[in-house]
């Protein structure tokens, strides 16, 4: 490398002196089935855990509760509350002739419930939007999402919050004591992730369309159960296989949605894996503020589901970051990891950059947010700092100097840096300027951590001339820098 061109190009970024931790005390309630743990023997202990409760003395019930309370009370909302839905949730274990009282039922909720640090290994990967409600005085409000990394590296989504003054400072605001997340109900469905996903899977394409056909674009399952009930009542679609129709029923459990509390903040509102592909966790999301045609705001993230041995693409959708829906995304640019729209459409399409080939930065589009068929290479490593592949930072930020687009590239030692390109606004696929050295690069403060040597981001947030770059440490922490927007695009090579 250069070292005078190195050094001044990392010279364009200031740290704030912000560091977001990991705090262990950060909780989650959740429902807990003895034996049925993630690692040892397997096989539900449920029944003899009943059995004993049921034994206990009912005069001694109301201590016991109350000794638990007196523990764990302050670290959530309405914790007897939870007690009693666990309790729901399991007394089809209990036998139908046992008559529990509202004690014992409580303290059966609470064996049954364990609690879960969402951050007790790390927190990393932030993104930033702007927030649905306006800051004041010339300030711009944000919502920063994490990724809480715990017990058997586990991954959900969190939130943060803060603002960016006029002048560039940066504050962030203190997180509730209190966290929680909520059960997940079915979601809608999108025809066109159907035909692909079950096109990847083997099924008989000509059947599959016949029998998709007969739904809707967008569809519920109530909607899919007409069909399969039509299905199974009509000789000509019979010939779909009990195995295709395992993986549409399969499929249906994709999506799903989740309503928090109106009156909850959003730091508390903690988005847990619901659906099969993201069992083992929901990783890296990349959220961004969509202005849509007629002018209205929808929020969007997507973002890596890994069941614990394959990862897939599935797409967030929100208006409040109260009410949230969770559907897959399919198609050859929708592989891998690293998919971030862009913030509009762009010549009456949707697009995205991806790295579908794990190595490249491309660009696709889409008819329909949900489908992404094909992708266009627009960058390839070239510099020793992104030797072995490239990805992008989150979602290109629109300017009047073209769409300004964070990367990172993994060099020598499986070190990351965060690099920047410049691309036209009319036609993203032409990349205009790049930086040529490194903006951020780990180093002896940040290289330490979960995973050493890493320096990663999945969004930033601009406002005026400032660009609020946060960016996981190590996959440990989260720090955050800013840079001038117009220094930055000063400080790239332009290509012919």
């Amino acid at each position: 490398m250069n070292a005078i061109r190195t050094e001044t190009v990392r010279s364009l970024t200031r740290s704030t002196g912000i560091e977001v931790k990991p705090d262990p005390q950060r909780v989650v309630a959740r429902l807990f089935i003895p034996g049925l743990e993630e690692v040892g023997p397997t096989g539900s202990r449920a029944g003899a855990v009943i059995d004993r409760i049921l034994k206990f003395d009912e005069d001694s019930l109301d201590d016991l509760l109350t000794g638990i309370y007196e523990r764990f009370g302050s670290r959530h909302r309405n914790l007897m509350d939870i007690f009693d839905g666990n309790a729901e949730r399991v007394m089809t274990l209990v036998g139908p002739d046992v008559d529990m009282s509202p004690l014992r039922r409580r303290l059966l909720g609470a064996c049954f419930t364990h609690e879960y640090s969402i951050e007790g290994a790390a927190l990393c990967n932030p993104s930033m939007v702007a927030h649905p409600e306006p800051g004041q005085g010339g300030e711009a409000r944000f919502i920063m999402s994490v990724r809480g990394i715990g017990e058997g590296h586990r991954s959900s989504i969190g939130f943060r919050t803060g603002s960016v003054s006029a002048s560039g400072e940066v504050m962030m605001d203190d997180p509730s004591p209190h966290a929680h997340s909520v059960t997940g109900t079915p979601g809608v469905h999108h025809r066109s992730v159907f035909h692909a996903r079950l096109d990847l899977l083997g099924d008989d394409f000509t059947n599959i369309a016949h029998f998709l056909a007969t739904l809707p674009p967008t569809f519920d399952d109530a909607d899919l159960g007409v069909a399969l009930d039509t299905l199974a009542a009509d000789a000509a679609l019979r010939r779909l296989t009990p195995l295709t129709i395992g993986h549409i029923t399969e499929l249906a459990r994709w999506s799903y949605q989740v309503q928090f509390a109106d009156d909850s903040d959003i730091s508390e509102r903690v988005l847990w894996p619901h659906a099969p592909p993201e069992y083992h966790g929901m990783e890296d999301a990349r959220f961004v503020r969509f202005t849509n045609d007629d002018g209205s705001v929808t929020y969007y993230g997507t973002y890596t589901a890994f069941d614990r041995s394959n990862i897939s693409q599935q797409l967030l959708q929100t208006d409040d970051f109260c009410s949230f829906t969770s559907s897959p995304i399919a198609g050859a640019a929708a592989l891998g990891k690293g998919l971030a729209l862009f913030p509009r459409k762009v010549q009456g399409r949707y697009m995205a950059l991806t790295r579908a080939d794990r190595e490249t930065n491309g660009l696709a589009s889409s008819d329909d947010i949900h489908h992404w068929a094909t992708t266009e290479t627009i960058q390839t490593p070239e510099q020793p700092w992104e030797v072995l592949q490239l990805g992008n930072c989150g979602s290109p930020i629109e300017t009047d100097a073209g769409w300004l687009v964070l990367t990172h590239g993994v060099g020598p030692m499986r070190t990351y840096a965060i690099g920047a390109l410049l691309l036209d606004l009319e036609n993203p696929s032409r990349v205009v300027a790049k930086l040529t050295e490194p903006l951020l690069f780990p180093d002896d403060d940040h290289r330490e951590g979960y995973v050493p040597n890493v320096v990663y981001s999945c969004g930033a947030f601009a406002h005026e001339d400032t660009l609020v770059l946060p960016y996981g440490v190590a996959d440990q922490w989260i720090a955050i820098s800013t840079t001038s927007i117009d220094g930055l695009i000063a400080a790239m090579t332009p290509l012919a």
